[in-house]
């Protein structure tokens, strides 16, 4: 059961780095400018994949459930699960927290959101989802 579920979470994330990088492939979100639209569609899936990960990595640890209600605790109890592996490189908390911070207005009120916010955002998720990935390959979490 865990392992279908980490599966899910893993290949989710992953489809959202997919879809984040298209758009970021395509220039969308910083050259087309009356596109505005995209430049938050692009940050969303950012924070999006980066929580996927999150959970990727917190079932692959053995979390057996998840709650959608608060994901700055899900960072908390990520780190928590890393901690007591004694997992040193924890620096991925910090760009999940950063993302997670801005989650709420990039969804709720994007008008407030600098273009330079939404390619720090792309750049905060890229660098997570390689630190979570290199997590996964060195806690031989299975199936990553």
């Amino acid at each position: 059961m865990i392992a279908g579920r980490f599966e899910h979470y893993r290949n989710r994330a992953r489809d959202f780095r997919k879809g984040m990088e298209s758009l970021v492939r395509g220039g969308v979100y910083v050259l087309n400018e009356d596109v505005v639209r995209f430049k938050y569609s692009t940050a969303l899936l950012s924070i999006h994949g980066a929580i996927s990960y999150s959970d990727a990595l917190r079932t692959g640890m053995g979390r057996k459930s998840l709650s959608s209600e608060d994901h700055h605790r899900a960072a908390s109890d990520l780190d928590s699960l890393l901690k007591s592996r004694n997992f040193e490189n924890r620096k991925g908390i910090g760009h999940l927290r950063k993302l997670l911070g801005m989650k709420n207005r990039i969804a709720y009120d994007p008008e407030t959101v600098r273009d330079v916010e939404v390619e720090d955002i792309v750049k905060q998720s890229e660098r997570f989802a390689d630190w979570a990935e290199e997590v996964g390959r060195k806690l031989k979490i299975e199936g990553w």
